[in-house]
């Protein structure tokens, strides 16, 4: 298999902090430098949540603003994906930062438990981030915790809510939530080809020590691939993960197995339909 291979760096999340894994970026110098790391071991896009000086979530456009910049400056080409998700802040500050026009931007379409609550997405919520991601031009990427969340998707492109192909990421092994089960994993691709077309891009992102399992599992089934110390802040039982750019370099290790090449960022903006860097902006993403 030859298709070429987009991984996405999750560089932080909203829960890792550097007691976790020192590794952590926190700061927005710390966020770019960490990425700039990741972007030359092979990743091409970045999700990225930023964080108050104490470590804790936030949703403030100020810090994506930086980060933004950052980001663009010191790795050109990358797609730039800030996260919505629920843990950064309420209601419409999720989307705070999307009149920032970053190339895409995350987005849960349906509620699902978490470890310790609920993740609500209610469907007033999720229909306002998707109104403003067409204002401003930047693709969602619908995360699926559930099949459901596929569905959902599919429901929304027909209403012209969402821009082009969705492109869905599976997320499996968030406790209380889908597990990484294959039985699984194969039918929500049945799935994303039945509703989208045998061509329509799809990623796998897996959380703890499931995160090796579904790189391997989505880059040997054509599909792309999410790492990052978000998801997992261990390299195995014993080591802590020294940098998001060791966990790119293993997943790009699995693409070479797998004789896949790990796309460039331009082949990444092909594949998703995205805009080359300096395009100017205006109304619904491709």
């Amino acid at each position: 298999m030859s298709k070429p291979c987009i991984i996405c760096v999750a560089i932080t999340g909203s829960l890792p902090t550097k007691a976790n894994n020192p590794a952590v970026p926190i700061t927005v110098s710390e966020q770019v430098e960490s990425t700039h790391e990741a972007f030359e071991a092979g990743a091409t896009i970045v999700h990225a949540h930023v964080r108050n000086d104490d470590q804790t979530p936030s949703s403030d456009p100020e810090k994506f603003a930086r980060l933004k910049e950052g980001l663009e400056k010191h790795c050109p080409g990358m797609i730039i994906q800030f996260s919505t998700g629920g843990r950064s802040g309420a209601g419409q500050t999720r989307g705070g930062m999307l009149p920032l026009r970053p190339d895409m931007a995350s987005l849960s379409v349906g509620s699902n438990n978490f470890p310790t609550r609920v993740y609500e997405n209610p469907p007033e919520l999720v229909e306002w981030l998707a109104s403003e991601m067409l204002t401003y031009g930047v693709k969602p990427e619908i995360e699926a915790f559930d099949l459901s969340h596929i569905l959902k998707a599919k429901d929304m492109a027909d209403k012209g809510l969402l821009a082009g192909t969705p492109y869905v990421q599976f997320v499996m092994g968030v406790k209380n939530a889908m597990p990484v089960d294959r039985d699984v994993f194969d039918y929500y691709i049945h799935t994303v080809k039945r509703l989208f077309g045998a061509d329509a891009a799809w990623c796998a992102a897996g959380i703890g020590q499931n995160q090796l399992t579904l790189n391997e599992w989505a880059i040997a089934a054509g599909g792309h691939a999410r790492t990052g110390l978000e998801d997992n802040v261990r390299l195995d039982r014993d080591r802590l993960a020294p940098s998001n750019a060791a966990l790119v370099r293993r997943a790009a290790d699995i693409c070479e197995k797998n004789n896949r090449p790990v796309a460039t960022w331009a082949e990444a903006r092909r594949i998703l339909g995205l805009p080359q860097p300096g395009t100017v902006k205006s109304g619904v993403a491709a």
